[in-house]
């Protein structure tokens, strides 16, 4: 796969003045801030410390005062309300969310996880049934329910409403619920579009707390939720999720819910938590429930009060996790493999591959490996149950992620309206979407899956790139810096954390942990020596003779027996001698 450099332009030389000097800020640190659109005091002051007055009325949201009317109808008739949403990380939170508030209102409550296999994505019949049949009159849907349009009409027949909190883009036609909280419906006017699902449900419940004069704080207590939601969802970092993910992080730093707390023992989390401890430790175990056994149990410990509830939820949701660990790996290098031997890849611009054999509970994560070794949209796929009116069917279900440039599920959606017969059901976002097939449909779907996206990529586009904020001078590469990078912004999705790059001579370099590099850098001609490590490296013993380096990196600090220095967390490199 070929690879190219593209440094960020610098700043405008005034700009950059103009920004230290305002902010008393390093040249440096001015210029990623101007990289990343902030060019004025209060933006910075916006992006470095954002305030809870920066959120948005609730009510501009669409069907809000609806929403809020049926809940508050639910309560005084003392309804049996159900609380669903689906099974990923930013569902299991979203139910957390909602449930931990109304159950102290409502005396008849429940939740409700749909089985990621029997019952796949979104609202689905068999649910539907379970609530006419145990006499709900009300269901509260998050993260999933924009498209449902057919599920709430049967529901409607059988009496139940529904209040639908979703943040996916919504088709022509909006289903039929008694509200819909939507900020992508092309009629709502709520100014902040990149909401996760719990973002969504939060602001309800803000809506609620305002409607019915109760204190704020009960509502920002829930923002540790919110915040894992914001990370693991991948959801931009800008506006209003930035404030939340700001105020999220706090909580989660001094005072996480019992279950959150629970998981971060289970993750061997310690210090400050970011971002990308959420991504790469909470998520994962969040997830991995509904992948190996169901995502019911995620809701579970994020509601759990009880020590030994606590202890034996962490210690099963781990061990979901580390099943998950080993189904990855395996389940990886065989399909890198099959790739590798299989003429049928040869000259293609997409992976689809399909093993009847593989877990279905891993295959997004399958799926994102290989579109990280091989730069192209993929999907893996793997055998599973669909649920239809006339019962569970057999078909092949698939996990697909995208590169930059390329829409998945648009893609998708064009390709359901050009063959309406080869994709029986999907959903997603512009780089990860899930689809469903019967077995027989997988190699005409590779097929043209494969001609569309060539029709649609340009050639530049499948050429990986190694975006650089630039370089650093030898001062620049100080703890001093390195600090504020950790400590003074969020970074996330869209607002990404700062990557440098640089040419470095090799002092030293081992393997370390089996497939990492420990390595130790000096600029040519430069004074200065910097500890680095390279986490996963492809066959690390073919660099142990490596004696220069182009190397993109991020300034990370190593705290080793109290002692405190700046070192660089390799993200690639490539080899000058």
């Amino acid at each position: 796969m070929q690879k190219s450099w593209r440094i960020k332009k610098p700043a405008d030389n005034n700009d950059l003045k103009h920004l230290s000097a305002a902010l008393d800020i390093d040249i440096a640190i001015a210029n990623l801030l101007i990289q990343r659109g902030i060019k004025t005091y209060s933006e910075a002051r916006s992006f470095f410390r954002p305030k809870l007055s920066d959120l948005h009325d609730p009510f501009l949201m669409k069907d809000m005062d609806k929403a809020v009317a049926r809940i508050k109808k639910a309560i005084e008739n003392d309804e049996k309300v159900m609380i669903y949403g689906d099974y990923d990380v930013d569902g299991t939170t979203s139910v957390a969310l909602m449930y931990s508030f109304l159950c102290d209102r409502l005396t008849n409550i429940d939740y409700y996880i749909p089985d990621r296999y029997m019952e796949g994505y979104g609202i689905s019949r068999i649910s539907i049934d379970y609530a006419a049949q145990n006499n709900f009159s009300l269901v509260i849907v998050l993260d999933c329910g924009i498209k449902a349009i057919d599920k709430i009409a049967y529901a409607k027949e059988l009496g139940i409403d529904f209040i639908i909190c979703d943040h996916h883009n919504p088709d022509e036609i909006i289903p039929d619920a008694v509200a819909v909280l939507d900020p992508k419906q092309p009629d709502c006017n709520y100014p902040y579009k990149e909401l996760s699902g719990c973002g969504v449900g939060f602001k309800l419940i803000q809506a609620f707390c305002i409607n019915q004069g109760i204190p704020e704080e009960l509502a920002l207590e829930l923002l540790d939720l919110v915040v894992v939601s914001i990370a693991s969802d991948i959801v931009p970092l800008t506006g209003e999720n930035r404030v939340l993910a700001y105020y999220g992080l706090q909580k989660l730093n001094s005072n996480p819910s019992t279950g959150l707390k629970t998981l971060i023992k289970y993750a061997g989390m310690v210090g400050e938590f970011k971002i990308n401890d959420i991504v790469f430790k909470i998520g994962p175990r969040l997830n991995a429930s509904g992948r190996i056994e169901h995502g019911k149990k995620s809701v579970a410990i994020l509601l759990a009060k009880d020590a030994k509830e606590l202890e034996d939820l962490g210690i099963e949701i781990n061990s979901y996790n580390e099943i998950r660990k080993t189904l990855d790996r395996e389940i990886t290098q065989e399909a890198l493999e099959i790739i590798r031997k299989s003429e049928f890849y040869e000259g293609r611009v997409t992976t689809v591959i399909y093993n009847r054999d593989w877990h279905k509970g891993v295959v997004g994560i399958v799926a994102s490996r290989i579109k990280d070794r091989h730069h192209m949209p993929t999907f893996v796929f793997a055998p599973s149950q669909m649920s239809t009116p006339q019962g569970s069917v057999a078909v092949i279900k698939g996990s697909g992620r995208s590169i930059p440039g390329f829409h998945l599920r648009d893609a998708l959606d064009l390709m359901s309206k050009r063959h309406p017969d080869l994709i029986l059901q999907f959903g997603g976002h512009a780089m990860a979407a899930g689809l469903s097939l019967n077995m027989h449909d997988y190699p005409a779907f590779a097929l043209a899956f494969d001609e569309m996206v060539s029709k649609r990529l340009a050639s530049v586009d499948l050429e990986q790139k190694i975006l650089s904020d630039g370089e650093l001078t030898e001062q620049e590469m100080s703890l001093e810096i390195a600090d504020l990078l950790q400590n003074a912004a969020t970074w996330g999705q869209e607002f990404p954390e700062p990557v440098f790059d640089g040419i470095f001579d090799v002092i030293q370099v081992r393997i370390v942990g089996q497939r990492h590099l420990k390595l130790v850098l000096r600029k040519p001609d430069g004074d200065l020596v910097i500890d680095a490590i390279a986490f996963f490296v492809e066959k690390p013993e073919h660099w142990l003779g490596l004696r220069q380096i182009k190397a993109a990196y991020k300034l990370d600090i190593n705290e080793f027996r109290g002692n405190r220095s700046v070192q660089f967390i390799v993200q690639y490199f490539e080899k000058i001698t």
